[in-house]
């Protein structure tokens, strides 16, 4: 049963928008000592949940609300343009093997989240989007994997 809870636990830290994998990969080999490709797919998985919502849900719920909070609309304004400036060079260079290599990169503000909202706002096709995001998100995982176990090593 322990396991189970330290699983959901691992597949939530994936959800969340800062910590993603870089979070969850090295919390479920180090803290928690679980088998490193059953973190590793616990973690994808929770790391592909929000693109998803982002990617099918966001446009909809963001033209629902948009222009009813002068705060909710300085928010959305702040993270599109933040995404937009970070994302533009790889999306607009490589187009969705930029968005791809974008979620790749397991740095603060790259990620699955900030990917999703990218090709949301850039227009890339629903299911590109969301097949390149997972590739992305599995690349990640992979080099976090990589270097939880090199750090682990040490």
């Amino acid at each position: 049963m322990q396991i189970i809870n330290e699983l959901i636990k691992i597949f939530l830290y994936a959800m969340t928008p800062i910590g993603e994998l870089r979070l969850s990969i090295p919390i479920g080999i180090t803290h928690y000592n679980i088998n490193l490709w059953l973190v590793y797919i616990v973690s994808v998985l929770g790391n592909i949940i929000p693109p998803i919502l982002i990617i099918y849900l966001a446009p909809k719920i963001t033209k629902k609300l948009q222009g009813k909070s002068k705060k909710f609309d300085q928010i959305l304004d702040w993270v599109f343009t933040r995404t937009r400036h970070r994302t533009k060079k790889y999306i607009n260079k490589y187009g969705a093997i930029g968005l791809m290599l974008f979620v790749a990169i397991p740095l603060p503000n790259t990620g699955a989240w900030t990917g999703s909202i990218a090709a949301w706002l850039f227009g890339v096709n629903k299911k590109t989007a969301l097949i390149y995001t997972t590739l992305g998100v599995m690349i990640a995982g992979i080099i976090v994997t990589i270097l939880t176990i090199g750090a682990k090593s040490i």
